[in-house]
Formats: C-alpha cells, structure tokens, sequence
C-alpha cells in the first residue's frame, strides 16, 4: 500500500478500505492483521523505525517511532479495530469521498485519527530532539488487549494524544464504566401454588425500582465539571422456565458509568447496598452481586502541561481551545493509569461512531493533522513557554 508521506486523508482511505472487525465481537471477522501490515508497510516507507508487536495470534500493534531519541517524547495512540457493520446504509469499506466527507466503518473511529497522528508524526520528523512513538493497536473495541500488552511491555512517553474522534475539542476526561451480574433466586413451583412459589423476576422487580430511585437520587447528586453525573441502567434479563412456573432464578445484567473517583469495589457495595434494603421490607429475597467487567474513568487536569500546549497548539493553528468531557470510554484511562498522562484530541464526531452512517469531515482531518504536528514540534522542542502563557 502506497500513500504519500504525511498525507493524512490518503492513508484515512486506505486504512477504511481495509475491513478490521474485531473477532471478539463479531464472530468470523478477519481482525487487524491485514491493516496492521499495511500501516506498517506505509510507516516504513515513510522512513519510521517499525515494530509489530504481537498481542495475540494474528493480531499485532503497529509501534512505530521517529525523531532523534533524547529529551522529551509523546505517544499518538490510537486502535485499528472496528465494530460490526450490521444495518449499515452505505457500503462499509468503500471509503467514499462525497460532500467533504469519507464514508465507511471506521472512518470516524477512528481510522482518520490514526492517519492524522501517522501523517502529524511523519511532517515532524526533522525536529532536532525528541521522540514520538505511534501506537496502532488491536483489540480497543472489546477489552483493549492491545495497550494492555503495549504497557506491559514498557512503551512510555512523557505524555500521550489518543485520537479519538472529539472534532477537535480537548477532551482531557473520560467515563469509566462497571460491568455487573445481580442474580435473584425464588423457590420453582406450579403456576397456581402461590403458596409456596416464590418469584424470582418479582424480586428482581423490586431491586430494580430500588434502583431506579438510586439513580434518579444519589447518583444525580454527584458531578464532574467536564462529565456530569454519573449512572445506572440495566442492560440485560434473563430468567424463567415456563409460563405456569414460578421462577427460580433472574438474572440482570446492569452497567455503571463511573465519574473519576469511583471504583469497581464502591459499585458492588452500592448494590449490595440496595439489595439490603430491599431485603428488609421483602420476605424471601435472595440476590448475589458479581462484577464481571470494569474499566476506569479517566482524568487529566486542563492545566496539565500536555492540555495546556495542545491548547496552544490549537490557537497557533487559527483554532479555538474548547475543554469538553467524553462520554465513551477509551484507552487514555490505562495510558494514565500507567503514568503517561493521556488526553483524547481528534478528527470526527463521536456521535457517528458505530452508526449506520458512519462518516468524517475531510477538512477535520487535515486540520487535526495540523495541530497534531504543531504540537509534537512544541512538546519535543521543550517550548515552556508554549504552557505557560
């Protein structure tokens, strides 16, 4: 694959005409190893130093660098899998340019982002100090194997951009979420002994209004001044044998979003919490709480030296700075957990992401492109000043 270098929108259009569906989402699909070589195969003829780390069979991060090693570094993060494409109304991987827009799966999440970070990289490789790694992983889309592996294996800049679609506002936090299993147990018995049944989906009922008044109460209460409130909503049930038996058992599978300072443990005590209550006015209640999955919030101040110079970065670009909060999690939150202090910077609304229309602005990605490589000049040349104005 051949794309000229530092072209941002070129290589966004070779990377959507690749199909990458995640496997762990959606079962049969060919997953990232055709993309990965093909960013890899541009990055090398762009004169990168490029690695393919593998993450699990078949499927490897593209870890590129360039610069002369030294003084400052700053990792461009972003993922190369995409969802399904399912009931969508164009098709997926022709990456289409019409009306100032590519359309296909991906283009917005987020392969436009990954293109602007490989072209910003590449027009800022003359610099005289400094390093930037470019980090192409797998796998974000379902349990972030890939900057999983990334971290365990010491990548590590003084700080990173994940260029995730936020068109182009600074998005310096994020919401984490918790994944839970309340199990409700009854007693199984014929349909007409309500004597001795004991309904399962009932009691489940009860939590579920319980916890409907949690929601629209204490979790309200609580703010973050970039993301708002937190929240609670159930996802999934499951229970019943059979329309004449009482029911043994339910199961309702809820999730959390969670603001910055809350926790996996602080989740399951709350519902635990809720299930007491009920317990005290409900004769039989039985439930068991299980978290099965969780990713935490993100959080990185506006005054960070990475906020504030990409901040600058924008003004030097003719751009207006805004400061927002993303709602959709991303891998930003194990960069910082790691140490690097991460913010989301990018081409594309979120709101189409995953969409049955899925599109970017041509003239975003040229201009994310533009601020990008504004900002890796000012953060590898140690321009104090650039946040400190």
């Amino acid at each position: 694959m051949r794309v000229e270098r530092g072209d941002a929108v070129g290589l966004t259009r070779a990377l959507v005409r690749i199909d990458s569906r995640n496997p762990s989402l959606v079962p049969g699909a060919p997953g990232e190893s055709e993309v990965a070589h093909a960013l890899a195969e541009v990055l090398r003829d762009w004169a990168f130093d490029v690695e393919l780390m593998e993450v699990a069979p078949g499927r490897s991060n593209v870890v590129a660098r360039v610069g002369r090693g030294g003084g400052r570094s700053l990792l461009f993060n972003g993922h190369l899998d995409v969802v399904g494409t399912e009931g969508m109304v164009h098709a997926p991987w022709s990456a289409e340019e019409r009306n100032g827009r590519i359309y296909g799966r991906g283009s917005a999440d987020m392969k436009s982002g990954v293109a602007a970070m490989c072209a910003a990289a590449a027009r800022t490789s003359d610099v005289d100090a400094g390093e930037i790694v470019i980090a192409a992983v797998v796998d974000e889309e379902f349990e972030s194997a890939g900057t999983r592996t990334l971290i365990e294996r010491g990548v590590r800049a003084d700080a990173a951009i994940v260029t995730e679609p936020t068109s182009l506002a600074i998005m310096p936090a994020h919401l984490g979420f918790v994944w839970i299993d309340v199990t409700t147990r009854g007693r199984a018995a014929h349909g007409s002994r309500w004597d001795i049944g004991v309904d399962a989906i009932k009691i489940a009922g009860l939590l579920l209004a319980e916890l409907g008044r949690f929601d629209g109460g204490e979790l309200a209460r609580r703010s973050h001044p970039l993301l708002g409130r937190p929240s609670l909503h159930a996802s999934l049930i499951e229970g019943g044998s059979g329309m004449s038996t009482y029911p043994e058992q339910c199961t309702v599978r809820f999730e959390r979003r969670t603001i910055p300072g809350e926790s996996p443990e602080q989740v399951k005590r709350e519902i635990e919490d809720a299930c007491e209550r009920v317990g005290r006015v409900t004769p039989n209640f039985d439930a068991t709480v299980r978290v099965t999955f969780s990713q935490p919030p993100s959080d990185v101040s506006t005054d960070a030296p990475i906020a504030r110079a990409l901040g600058h970065a924008l003004i030097a670009c003719g751009e207006m700075p805004r400061f927002e909060g993303m709602t959709a999690w991303t891998d930003a939150a194990l960069l910082n957990d790691a140490g690097i202090p991460a913010i989301c910077f990018g081409p594309g609304t979120i709101g189409v992401a995953h969409a049955a229309e899925e599109w970017v602005a041509v003239d975003e990605i040229e201009r994310a492109t533009t601020v990008l490589a504004r900002l890796a000049r000012d953060w590898l040349a140690g321009r104090e000043d650039a946040w400190r104005s």
